[in-house]
């Protein structure tokens, strides 16, 4: 459809050019009779003699001998494979103006002075010049659409790599949950599997769509939230929050679990019953705010950067490609919590 659309687009530039240039030409020729009467049967039979060898000799250069040059960049070869029959069609023009238009006589004579002829000349030369810039800018807008496409599929082709990436991050995770739970015989189980039958539905169909609905990401996260539950038979305090109308409201798929899911495997301990996570989202018109906040574990001292690791730089690269610069992320090792805050322009 949309290369249907180019090439009406195409046809109607040209069609607009030859329509001003044969009414201008058309003009032209009707008054400079010098002072006679308009004789228009010469007139029209001249103006279809001029306009059809122009359009030759303009779409002759603009098919076949601009389209090689444009391959081999070869000036000279150009200059020397098309001038010639220039010459020569704008010669048969003369010519057949002069002895076909005109006959034989001798009362128009004045016509061809070379003034008149320079014009001639100049007046082919400027459509064969007007109509290869067309195809020069043409060709220029063709291969921007072509490195635009290729560049989406490239990012598309990207954004499924880094989904896939996410995937088995969330199925070893969740297999783990589910040893756990089997392993001691929780009544949970089946639960668990409900759940996980829900989030797995929402990763293979929903996430492949270039935006989801926030409710159905924020019912993605609920439900990682109630595994997290259950295998921790409920020892940790996890307090989720909204605010706003998140009706209407669109983002990127799975652009929330990763910073929940480094929050439950960095900040919670079956161990620690102090253990608490918090998340809020708020969304404010085109804005939102995700908050994921939780609290530290005795593990080696490393900063938060490093334990987030291949997790936080593949949901970096996610933000990169479907929200450029209209994003905001603070990562924040405070003293008592490590702190994720994300800012989106849904604009």
């Amino acid at each position: 459809m949309a290369f249907h659309l180019q090439r009406h687009k195409k046809t109607l530039i040209h069609i607009s050019f030859w329509c001003v240039y044969a009414s201008v030409f058309l003009y032209r020729i009707s008054t400079i009779d010098n002072g006679e009467e308009t004789n228009w049967p010469r007139t029209l039979k001249d103006f279809s003699f001029h306009m059809s060898v122009t359009v030759i000799l303009s779409y002759l250069n603009y098919y076949i001998f601009l389209p090689r040059f444009l391959k081999d960049r070869n000036l000279k070869r150009y200059v020397f494979q098309f001038f010639p029959i220039f010459l020569g069609l704008w010669y048969f023009l003369l010519l057949g103006k002069r002895y076909i238009i005109d006959g034989f006589t001798h009362n128009r004579e004045w016509m061809y002075e070379p003034r008149f002829i320079i014009q001639l000349f100049f007046g082919a030369i400027f459509v064969v010049i007007f109509v290869g810039l067309l195809k020069f800018v043409e060709d220029w807008f063709e291969l921007e659409s072509r490195k635009k496409k290729l560049e989406n599929e490239q990012l598309a082709s990207e954004l499924r790599f880094l989904k896939a990436q996410i995937n088995p991050h969330f199925l070893f995770n969740t297999l783990n949950n589910l040893y756990y739970l089997a392993f001691t015989k929780s009544p949970n189980t089946t639960e668990v599997i409900a759940k996980l039958s829900d989030m797995m539905r929402y990763m293979m169909y929903d996430s492949n769509h270039f935006r989801v609905p926030l409710e159905k990401e924020i019912e993605y996260i609920k439900n990682y939230i109630g595994l997290e539950k259950l295998r921790m038979d409920n020892k940790v305090k996890i307090n989720l929050k909204l605010e706003g109308n998140t009706s209407g409201v669109s983002v990127a798929p799975l652009i929330f679990i990763t910073f929940l899911e480094n929050a439950f495997k960095h900040g919670v301990s079956n161990s620690d019953t102090q253990s608490w996570v918090e998340v809020f989202v708020k969304i404010d018109g085109k804005k939102c705010l995700y908050t994921v906040k939780n609290g530290k574990i005795s593990e080696s001292n490393k900063t938060v950067k490093e334990k987030y690791g291949i997790g936080l730089k593949n949901v970096k690269r996610r933000l990169d490609l479907n929200y450029e610069d209209n994003y905001e992320l603070k990562v924040q090792d405070i003293d008592d919590c490590y702190c994720v805050e994300l800012k989106l322009n849904l604009e």
